[in-house]
């Protein structure tokens, strides 16, 4: 029998997730291993998963689907505390969910850092939503203590703050276009072109810039911290670093990031040409 595994999103098109996955499974010999991609809404997931039979084995879920997810099995420690999931696993007896985004930011950053760097001491988060939350929880594993949120509606931000609270950080809010402190890592969490206006003033705050945005690129931001020599992380970097932990809870197999990361720039570059 066939075993089964998908991305789940709205809109879920563009993701780069059944090219990653598939070469893994190629390059661990998984030959009886598919995955597919299924546009799915809030509404429609809780059903999808329930009719799932015993072939499924897991489950991708990126927006808007992280936090209708947490309902719909055991919840990981990590998931549960960053209030987002986006890793569904059926197992034997039961469904579990696991949140990948803070491994996979984390390991993408200390990638980025490189020999010889210390912690991160302060780092600036563009943007309130799911992909935040778990940036908060990753700058705290990479030894942060202060992490400002930059929103264009900062009473939103204030949500966060229970979470930062729990993982003894200095939280702090500031308006969309504020002049924004020096820090050791900027993460831009909002969608394509939504920073575009703030890039020019958000690279001069940081010298490693990570945009969780991958396609289009380069993003005005990442043009921008190119142009100064700063250093540029993106989306595919947290996609690879999340799906290899996917991959590993999904398998249980480890995968070389090496694999996914030739994959996917394939795949992009493959689109650019079509």
């Amino acid at each position: 029998m066939r075993t089964k595994c998908a991305v789940l999103g709205s809109p879920i098109e563009h993701s780069l997730s059944p090219a990653l996955h598939l070469a893994a499974y190629e390059e661990l010999g998984l030959s009886d291993w598919s995955y597919e991609r299924h546009e799915m809404d809030e509404v429609g997931l809780p059903d999808f998963v329930r009719g799932r039979d015993a072939s499924w084995r897991g489950l991708s879920l990126t927006m808007p689907l992280k936090v209708v997810a947490l309902g719909l099995g055991e919840v990981d420690p990590v998931a549960g505390l960053v209030g987002a999931a986006n890793t569904l696993i059926f197992d034997d007896d039961g469904r579990r969910v696991f949140n990948t985004d803070v491994g996979g930011l984390v390991s993408a950053v200390r990638g980025g850092l490189g020999a010889g760097r210390g912690d991160l001491a302060t780092v600036v988060v563009l943007g309130t939503g799911a992909t935040a939350r778990s940036t908060l929880a990753s700058a705290a594993e990479l030894g942060a203590g202060r992490v400002i949120v930059v929103a264009r509606t900062p009473s939103r931000a204030e949500a966060l703050r229970p979470l930062a609270l729990a993982l003894g950080l200095r939280l702090d809010v500031q308006p969309w276009g504020s002049p924004l402190p020096a820090a050791d890592l900027l993460v831009s969490t909002v969608t394509a072109g939504a920073a575009d206006a703030v890039a020019a003033d958000a690279v001069a705050a940081a010298p490693i810039i990570f945009d969780v945005v991958y396609d289009p690129w380069p993003t005005a931001l990442a043009s921008a911290a190119e142009h100064l020599g700063v250093a540029v992380l993106n989306g595919l970097d947290l996609l690879v670093g999340q799906a290899v932990l996917q991959v590993r809870l999904m398998t249980g197999r480890d995968i070389d990031p090496a694999v996914l990361m030739s994959a996917g720039r394939a795949e992009l570059s493959r689109r650019a040409g079509a």
